[in-house]
């Protein structure tokens, strides 16, 4: 028998019109998610980081997250081509309905478009499942960037017509950054929905400029954080001028010849938890080269450790530093020298980066991921 047997709902004067409508959200409050990625650990890159913090928040409110990864063990688990660390599996059909099977899910997200992504997909649009997408990544200038000039418009043309077909069927197609949206909407892309990252506030923060790797390296000390591949655009970072020291941090499928190319600069490898926030809050400037990166966790990270920040005003530094109150700390310019040496001559007040961090929270990214798996009734 249901709710308006009893008249529940049907009379606005009622004190009890409200009741479908409360039993509505208490039952989102306790979710089963399903998140499909093609990306996961070992892997050290801002889109794991993301869905870890995220899956952390989401449990915390009292949901049940189960992130379905790559399984390493399977004999069709290979290692992406130029990105060793990166696993693609195939056919793994049967594996993930099985876990969709298992799990029965409530709500289904498929955070890559890799070939987990695509296989989930299938599945959903097979058994009449609804589903929700990301955009985190630019595969398109990834791609160019390891292909021949002249075939650039063809790649980009391409690339972006497979994207856009993955995206299609989702419900909402979540993206970081308005510059972002912008483009995608350009591109013909639909249903898309803002979901902004957050910042671990207990994780990274000023913890002082001691530590062992940098004892005996000449301030100030240039810090950037990144994936060492060539989208990166690492080498503007590595051919700075300073009287200082230029850190890199981070592993990838560039490392050994970017080692070789800049013998001055020091190369600390991958590196994670308080380790890596230490690192961070103990630099003096973090430098972002990247031209191509959606939105750039590291730049938030690098606030709430109460550093001034050095970027191109490209995709990702542009949205998030698009407030005045950032002209305190952040630099940007098509010069990256310029805006390195602009940002070294502010003053260095922790302050400033640290409470500008403090208005992106990890919370605040599960609210508006919940509100995009459920929909827009609850808007």
């Amino acid at each position: 028998m249901g709710l308006n047997a009893f008249g529940i709902g049907t009379n606005p004067s009622s004190p009890l019109y409200c009741v479908p409508r409360v039993l509505y959200y208490l039952s989102a409050m306790l979710m089963k998610i399903l998140i499909v990625s093609d990306a996961g650990k070992p892997q050290v890159n801002g889109v794991v980081r993301a869905l870890e913090a995220l899956a952390r928040e989401l449990t915390l409110m009292g949901h049940v997250v189960l992130i379905a990864g790559p399984d390493a063990s399977r004999h069709f688990t290979f290692s992406l081509p130029c990105y060793p660390e990166i696993k693609l599996e195939l056919f793994a059909r049967r594996r993930l309905e099985k876990i969709m099977r298992d799990f029965s899910p409530d709500a289904i997200h498929l955070a890559t478009e890799g070939s987990l992504g695509w296989t989930a997909r299938g599945i959903c649009l097979r058994q009449g499942r609804k589903f929700t997408t990301a955009y985190h990544t630019n595969f398109p200038d990834y791609l160019v960037k390891r292909s021949p000039l002249f075939l650039a418009p063809l790649i980009t043309k391409a690339a972006f017509a497979v994207l856009r077909r993955f995206h299609a069927p989702s419900c909402a197609v979540m993206v970081a950054t308005e510059s972002l949206e912008e483009d995608l909407r350009a591109r013909n892309f639909r249903n898309i929905q803002r979901f902004s990252y957050g910042v671990d506030l207990d994780l990274f923060k000023p913890y002082g400029k001691t530590i062992s790797d940098y004892q005996n390296l000449p301030r100030p000390i240039l810090l950037c954080v990144s994936r060492v591949a060539v989208e990166k655009n690492l080498q503007a970072f590595l051919e700075l001028k300073t009287s200082g020291s230029i850190v890199l941090i981070g592993d990838g499928p560039d490392c050994a010849a970017l080692r070789r190319d800049y013998p001055d600069a020091h190369f600390l490898g991958s590196l994670e938890g308080e380790n890596l926030a230490r690192h961070f809050a103990a630099a003096d400037l973090f430098v972002f080269p990247s031209k191509t990166d959606t939105f750039g966790l590291v730049l938030l990270e690098a606030c709430a450790s109460g550093l001034r920040v050095a970027a191109y005003p490209a995709a990702g530094p542009v949205d998030i530093f698009a407030s005045e109150k950032t002209r305190a700390f952040a630099v940007m310019d098509a010069c990256l020298q310029k805006a390195v040496d602009c940002a070294l001559s502010m003053p260095d007040n922790p302050e400033n980066p640290r409470a500008f961090a403090s208005g992106f929270s990890w919370k605040a990214s599960a609210q508006q991921f919940l509100r995009h798996l459920l929909g827009k009734e609850i808007r």
